[in-house]
């Protein structure tokens, strides 16, 4: 018998489709779009716009698995996503993540989230951290430090951070993704993908693995250094940060090639080196 929701008060359809997560489909929506009850077609209206949501979700995790998908049927199954965080903060090291998963990776509960990091609530993140930890077939973490920042300059402290989180991987990869950007001295084929951290899974995957654990180094250095407030702002230049910085002067951890920093240091600013 189809299901009838004239049958059921408005708490009981509450608990069946929104505590309990179901969905309706076309032909229910629209019998309680026709319901008597201005509660039920409230309600009918709150579960079509999260249909539509979930219904645009899996279409964009179609999306963004594609070229993984591709790379497998070529026979290259191990492919990784790579990509970095802390470019622009004051302080602290550069991060970079490399991610594996396995080809029958199933994409249910936190995973059908993944993002760019920049996009993801911290606390989802780190939900999506762990369970991409334990999903994966293999997680690689490489960090250029600020003494490598300062005499290297950012961007190739950053792909520094990346080779090293290649070469972390417990599992030999077949084919790397990474966000716009081609890494030096590795020898497995690459493909730079411009704006990859949103539109494909591995390398939104590293990004969020990149971030979190950056984020905790930085909140260590907080321990270390509690009045710059990196728990906070993980060492970009905030207000709050910058003023701490002109106040006390830097500490350790900041990196003395940026600007602000070398103005607080009275240096001059130096030349742009190999970008």
């Amino acid at each position: 018998m189809p299901f009838d929701p004239g049958r059921f008060t408005l708490a009981e359809l509450r608990r069946r489709f929104t505590a309990g997560g179901q969905l309706p489909g076309p032909t229910l929506l629209r019998r309680m779009r026709e319901d008597p009850r201005a509660g039920v077609r409230d309600l009918a209206e709150v579960l079509a716009r999260r249909r539509g949501s979930s219904l645009r979700r899996r279409r964009d995790l179609a999306s963004l698995l594609a070229l993984e998908r591709q790379l497998r049927s070529a026979g290259l199954l191990n492919v990784a996503g790579v990509d970095e965080a802390g470019i622009g903060p004051l302080a602290g090291p550069v991060v970079a993540a490399a991610v594996i998963f396995p080809p029958e990776l199933a994409i249910t509960g936190v995973l059908t989230a993944v993002d760019d990091s920049k996009r993801v609530p911290a606390e989802l993140r780190e939900a999506i951290a762990g369970e991409i930890r334990r999903q994966a077939a293999g997680v690689g973490v490489g960090i250029a430090e600020v003494e490598e920042i300062d005499r290297l300059n950012i961007y190739h402290a950053g792909l520094l951070a990346m080779r090293r989180a290649v070469e972390a991987l417990p599992v030999e990869p077949d084919h790397l993704l990474t966000d716009a950007r081609r890494i030096p001295g590795i020898t497995v084929p690459q493909s730079p993908v411009i704006g990859g951290d949103r539109t494909h899974f591995s390398i939104a995957a590293a990004s969020i693995i990149a971030k979190t654990h950056r984020d905790h180094l930085l909140e260590e250095l907080d321990a270390l250094y509690p009045a710059y407030g990196f728990a906070r702002h993980k060492g970009y230049p905030t207000p709050a940060h910058q003023e701490a910085v002109r106040r006390l002067g830097p500490c350790p951890a900041h990196r003395r090639s940026f600007a602000l920093i070398r103005e607080v240091l009275g240096e001059d600013l130096p030349l742009l080196r190999h970008l």
